[in-house]
């Protein structure tokens, strides 16, 4: 593999990484509203189902971090992202929602291995160049959810099964992970290793729990609008398979346009400010989606969300991976393990309230997690991240006699 592919920059590998990742993971999400449709079940019962995802993802955050520098980042990741395409398309031939809930698993088992490779890559490359990259590299894996809707909502316009869709993603991703990350070698590591071994479980230490606070309406208004948007719109307007396709990808352009400038806010501007700003556009993109008369008002309630949820999580990686307390592995892995609780609960708490209620209710309880998200955003950092880059070279370049 090492004589295959393009040659390209360190930051653009980590780019392609998560766009080919989001794509893998993406296509299934267009297609829900065929998959429900085909095993007779209700939005609760859906929702019980797509936790296999997260239960899979919350095992991987919390226990592969060792296996996977046992392993090596590079042969895990070409492994695992067409891996989890493969999987994908098995799963999609589930008989009813338990076999589902069972064929999910291994696929949260991946995606949580290959969270914890492309983020501690985006933050060592960050290092590596001295320059912010990680919301520009989430900023891809959006572009690339943005793409797998349009994709999935295309073949779902055209007829195709969610099957043979599925299968189809499998030789494509695996030809983009050959031809953009057949050369991919890990950065080097942030800090010295000290030669302790890492922990099987990633303990959360109390600022790793302020920064899951911040995080977490984001996470759940991000898994709402990837699981239940295309639904909510085939539920609410009767709009075809292609309009709700749009929707996903909508949600993912308008995620991925925020995510690509962001850094340069941030860089002028402070992690916390920036977040505020995000977190007062999702509280209305949740009002516009829940109010909403007419299909586009809804598509751009979508978009406001994909706007807020954007590079909040990235900027709490950054936090976290940056802090040197415990190796960088460590720390992501316990950030992401928490925060994914809210996949966790998602699903089945939208599906239970969507059946209740409505499924315009279940964006309503995103509100409370927004506004825990703007009581604890200080934790990000109130300095400009160009102030506080300049800070760090100042100590690393003043000799130990004159710290």
């Amino acid at each position: 593999m090492m004589t295959l592919g393009l040659k390209l920059a360190p930051q653009h590998r980590v780019y392609a990484g998560f766009a080919i990742y989001s794509f893998a993971m993406g296509n299934i999400f267009p297609r829900l509203p065929d998959i429900k449709r085909a095993m007779e079940i209700e939005d609760g019962t859906l929702g019980l189902a797509l936790i296999g995802t997260p239960i899979g993802t919350l095992i991987a955050l919390t226990l592969a971090t060792p296996i996977l520098e046992r392993v090596g980042f590079r042969r895990a990741l070409l492994s695992l992202v067409p891996l989890l395409a493969l999987v994908y398309a098995v799963a999609v031939h589930a008989p009813g929602p338990a076999a589902l809930f069972l064929m999910l698993l291994p696929v949260g088992l991946m995606i949580g291995s290959i969270e914890i490779i492309l983020n501690v890559e985006a933050d060592r490359t960050e290092f590596l160049l001295q320059r912010r990259i990680m919301n520009r590299a989430h900023s891809f894996w959006s572009i690339g959810f943005f793409g797998a809707g349009l994709f999935g909502g295309a073949l779902a316009h055209l007829g195709l099964s969610p099957q043979l869709h599925l299968a189809l993603v499998v030789p494509m991703v695996a030809v983009a992970m050959a031809l953009f990350l057949g050369r991919f070698e890990p950065a080097p590591a942030r800090f010295a290793a000290t030669g302790d071994k890492p922990p099987m479980f990633a303990r959360p230490t109390l600022p790793i729990l302020v920064l899951v606070a911040v995080t977490l309406s984001a996470m759940l208004m991000e898994g709402a609008s990837m699981d239940w948007s295309a639904i909510y719109m085939r539920t609410v307007f009767e709009s075809g398979p292609f309009v709700a396709g749009i929707t996903v990808a909508l949600f993912a352009f308008s995620q991925a346009t925020t995510r690509f400038f962001a850094d340069s806010f941030v860089d002028r501007h402070s992690p916390s400010g920036v977040a505020r700003v995000l977190l007062a556009t999702m509280v209305v993109g949740v009002v516009v989606v829940f109010f909403s008369p007419l299909p586009f008002m809804s598509m751009l309630g979508f978009a406001l969300l994909g706007i807020g949820s954007s590079a909040i999580f990235p900027l709490a990686i950054s936090a976290a991976a940056q802090r040197t307390d415990r190796p960088a592995a460590i720390n992501v892995a316990a950030l992401s393990q928490i925060s994914f609780v809210a996949f966790l609960l998602g699903p089945p708490l939208l599906g239970f309230v969507s059946d209740h209620w409505g499924i315009r209710s279940a964006y309503g309880i995103g509100i409370p997690f927004i506004l825990l998200g703007l009581a604890t955003a200080g934790a990000l950092g109130r300095r400009p991240s160009a102030e506080v880059a300049d800070l760090a070279r100042r100590r690393v370049e003043t000799p130990v006699g004159e710290a």
